[in-house]
């Protein structure tokens, strides 16, 4: 598998999963209430944000993802998915987290409280899952390739 299939490849699992994530969250979002805060400054905040469900979105799907593209790559003499891809699956999904709370925190310093209507703020976290989606999928499969070499 060359790096430009590797590309490809991850270009269309992120569009896949922005699109989907972002249809999910469609239909998550409460509909009582016309707009939703993209951050809040609060830590112990009860109140549903845009970036509160972006969190643990990127999280899971850093982590499903990387296991998904590990199994469903075909190669000779892949190496085993413990300790070396689970452990890969973890950093990603520390990452993951850590970016998309950095983004949220910045986000709240410099803009404040923004609120968005209801698909904006679908459309947000399809990107969130897109991106995470693309970079966990050509990492994963970079990383296999590069240890079969």
């Amino acid at each position: 598998m060359t790096l430009n299939e590797i590309k490809k490849g991850a270009a269309i699992n992120g569009f896949v999963n922005a699109v989907i994530n972002g249809i999910i969250n469609w239909f998550t979002l409460d509909k009582t209430h016309p707009t939703v805060l993209l951050t809040q400054d609060q830590i112990s905040s009860t109140t549903h944000t845009v970036f509160s469900g972006a969190v643990p979105l990127a999280i899971s799907l850093a982590f499903i993802l990387t296991s998904i593209a590990f199994f469903q790559t075909k190669m000779e003499n892949k190496p085993s998915y413990f300790p070396t891809f689970f452990v890969k699956a973890l950093k990603h999904s520390v990452y993951a987290f850590g970016l998309v709370v950095i983004f949220a925190i910045l986000l709240q310093r410099f803009a404040g409280e923004v609120e968005v209507s209801l698909p904006i703020a679908s459309v947000i976290a399809g990107i969130v899952a897109g991106i995470v989606a693309a970079v966990v999928d050509f990492e994963t499969k970079k990383s296999l390739f590069e240890n079969k070499k």
